[in-house]
C-alpha cells in the first residue's frame, strides 16, 4: 500500500506514504498531520503520491517555499479553481513570489521576510497589486497549515499595503447620449446599449443565447459566460449562484432587440440559414463569438472619440447601477440585477451615491412631515424654574 490515511482524533487525519527504501534497503515512509474534514485528508495524499509519481517528493522539513506553491497550485488550485484563476494565480507565483520568497524554506518562513518583501515590492508595483499578492500566498500557507507542513500561517502576522479605493467612474445622462451616438454606426452598437440597459457583465453579454432573452416577458436568463483563456474563447458556468439570475428589461431594451433581432434573422436569411435559438446575440457575421478584448479596444476609441477617455466598458456597468439608484430603485433590487453576493456589497460599491442622495431623501421627507408648531405653554414648559432653597426648620 503506497498511502493510507488514519484519524488521530475528530477533524485530524494522519497520512502514511511509502517513499521507497533507504540504501539500506529499508522501507521509508512520510507521515503527515492534516487537520480538517476527510476530503482534505484525501485529497492531500492524492497530492503527495503524484508529486511522488512525478519524482518531486520533498520531505517536509525539507520543502521550500516555492516548492509549496508549486504544489498548492498543482494540487488545491487546479482541482477547485477555475483555468482563468489558475493561470492567474500561477503568473503570480512565477513572476513575483517564488523569485523573492520561494528559496526560504518553508518552516523558516518569518512574518519579517514577508513583511520586507512587501515594503520592496511596493516601490515598483502599486499597493492594490502587492495586497492581491498577500492575498493568495496567505491563501496558501492557510493550506500548508491545514496539511500540517506549518504550525500557524506567518502571512497573518503581516500588515498588507492598503490599497486605495478604486475610482469608479459611472457616465451621466448626457455622457450616456454622446456615447451612443458616437457608437451609432459601430458594430459593437449593439452590446453597448445591452450593457448601458442591462448592467451586465462583459462576460455575460458575449454568451447570451437567443434563448435566454424572451422578449414576451421582457427579461433575459443570465445562464453562461464567455471568456478568453490563453488566445481561446471559452464558454463557462457563472462563478456564483447569484451570478446566474434572471434579469428584467426596460421596455425600450425589450423593443431594441426585437428589431435588432429580426436584423440578424435577415442577415442569417443572406447567408443562407435561419436564426436559431442556439445562436448567440451578440456575435460576429458568421455567428462565430465576438473576443473580449476586440470588444475592449474597439470600446476605448467609440469613448475617446465621445470625448470620454479613459471610460472603461465595466464603466457601463457601473452607470447602469448609478442611474437606478438616482432614480430611485432600492438597492436590493440593483443587487439582484447586478448578480452581487450580498446587497451590503452593493451599498459597500455605490456608498458614495447614496451619500449624495441624503439631500434628496430629506427634500421627500419634507414634503411628508407636517410643519411643526411652538406653543407658548410649551416654550414655558421647558424653561428654566428657579433654584428652591429648604431652610432648617
Amino acid at each position: 500500500m503506497r498511502g493510507s490515511i488514519r484519524e488521530k482524533s475528530k477533524g485530524s487525519w494522519q497520512l502514511i506514504v511509502d517513499t521507497g527504501k533507504g540504501p539500506d534497503g529499508r522501507r521509508l515512509r512520510h507521515f503527515e498531520t492534516v487537520r480538517g474534514k476527510k476530503a482534505d485528508a484525501n485529497r492531500r495524499l492524492t497530492e503527495l503520491l503524484a508529486n511522488l509519481d512525478k519524482g518531486i517528493y520533498t520531505p517536509p522539513g525539507k520543502l521550500t517555499v516555492g516548492e509549496h506553491l508549486q504544489n498548492w497550485l498543482s494540487g488545491y488550485v487546479r482541482t477547485n479553481c477555475s483555468p482563468r484563476t489558475l493561470d492567474g494565480y500561477t503568473a503570480i507565483i512565477e513572476n513575483h513570489l517564488t523569485p523573492n520568497l520561494g528559496h526560504l524554506l518553508l518552516k523558516q518562513l518569518q512574518p519579517q521576510a514577508i513583511q520586507a518583501y512587501y515594503g520592496k515590492a511596493c516601490e515598483k508595483l502599486s499597493a492594490r497589486t502587492v495586497h492581491h499578492q498577500h492575498r493568495i500566498l496567505s491563501q496558501s500557507l492557510k493550506h500548508a497549515v491545514r496539511q500540517g507542513l506549518l504550525g500557524r500561517n506567518p502571512a497573518e502576522l503581516v500588515d498588507p499595503p492598503r490599497p486605495r479605493p478604486k475610482q469608479m467612474r459611472s457616465l451621466s445622462p448626457e455622457e450616456v447620449e454622446c456615447l451612443l451616438d458616437a457608437a451609432f454606426d459601430n458594430r459593437f452598437y449593439p452590446v453597448i446599449y445591452m450593457a448601458l440597459s442591462s448592467g451586465l457583465r462583459q462576460a455575460e453579454l458575449l454568451g447570451l443565447r437567443w434563448r435566454d432573452i424572451n422578449l414576451e416577458r421582457g427579461s433575459m436568463s443570465v445562464n453562461r459566460v464567455l471568456y478568453k483563456r490563453r488566445g481561446v474563447c471559452e464558454f463557462k458556468e457563472p462563478k456564483t449562484a447569484r451570478s446566474r439570475r434572471l434579469v428584467s428589461m426596460t421596455p425600450k431594451l425589450a423593443a431594441y432587440l426585437r428589431e435588432y433581432k429580426g436584423e440578424r434573422e435577415s442577415w442569417n436569411l443572406h447567408l443562407g440559414r435561419l436564426l436559431h435559438i442556439d445562436d448567440l446575440v451578440f456575435a460576429g457575421d458568421e455567428g462565430e463569438p465576438l473576443d473580449p478584448g476586440v470588444l475592449s479596444h474597439n470600446f476605448a476609441r467609440i469613448a475617446k472619440r465621445a470625448g470620454l477617455a479613459n471610460v472603461r466598458f465595466h464603466d457601463l456597468r457601473h452607470t447602469f447601477a448609478s442611474l437606478m439608484l438616482l432614480r430611485g430603485a432600492k438597492p436590493k433590487v440593483i443587487s439582484e440585477a447586478l448578480g452581487h453576493a450580498s446587497v451590503a456589497f452593493t451599498m459597500d460599491v455605490y456608498s458614495h451615491i447614496i451619500d449624495g442622495m441624503q439631500e434628496e431623501a430629506m427634500t421627500l421627507l419634507d414634503a411628508v412631515l407636517p410643519a411643526g408648531r411652538v406653543a407658548e405653554k410649551s416654550v414655558a414648559k421647558l424653561s428654566p424654574q428657579p433654584d428652591i432653597t429648604l431652610s432648617d426648620g
